[in-house]
């Protein structure tokens, strides 16, 4: 069975959920953040694995720790940032998901962070975006929370 979270050949590519993931990529994820955990204790808290490429927080819910956590992540990495604000969006016209997702996209967005109350929303825009787009599920519903696991297990990891 395809797992729409992988490349054809086996490459994560986004991440919506935990379900599925092999074993061997959730501890590549584990590692490389190991590696990262000095980052935000140096002076200057920056490397340059995100340079040149931009990332869109686009948030439905509020979530005031997930967004600011990618915000800095994604700023930490040398990314540009976008925080859409949903509510000053074209959205709250009546613009789809798709809408709003392929018109960041036409401005060269390459990753899309989102979090949505509606289970299962990541997986829809990830089956729609631009092969070169990644994207990452911040929480839908009560569908997924990947990256909160995640968290939970480099955590327990971490501190067993």
């Amino acid at each position: 069975m395809h797992n729409p979270q992988l490349t054809d050949d086996g490459k994560l590519k986004h991440l919506l959920s935990i379900e599925g993931l092999p074993k061997s990529i959730i501890t590549q994820i584990l590692d490389t953040a190991e590696s990262f955990v000095g980052v935000a204790e140096r002076e200057v808290k920056k490397v340059p694995l995100l340079r040149g490429k931009t990332v869109c927080n686009i948030f439905f819910e509020n979530s005031t720790r997930t967004r600011t956590t990618f915000e800095i992540a994604a700023k930490r990495l040398s990314a540009d940032v976008i925080n859409l604000n949903v509510s000053t969006s074209s959205q709250s016209k009546g613009e789809t998901i798709l809408d709003t997702v392929d018109n960041l996209t036409a401005m060269h967005a390459d990753m899309f962070v989102i979090r949505h109350a509606q289970s299962g929303a990541a997986h829809f825009i990830a089956r729609h975006v631009k092969p070169h787009i990644h994207v990452i599920n911040a929480g839908d519903g009560r569908h997924a929370h990947p990256t909160q696991a995640l968290l939970d297990v480099f955590t327990i990891r971490r501190y067993k």
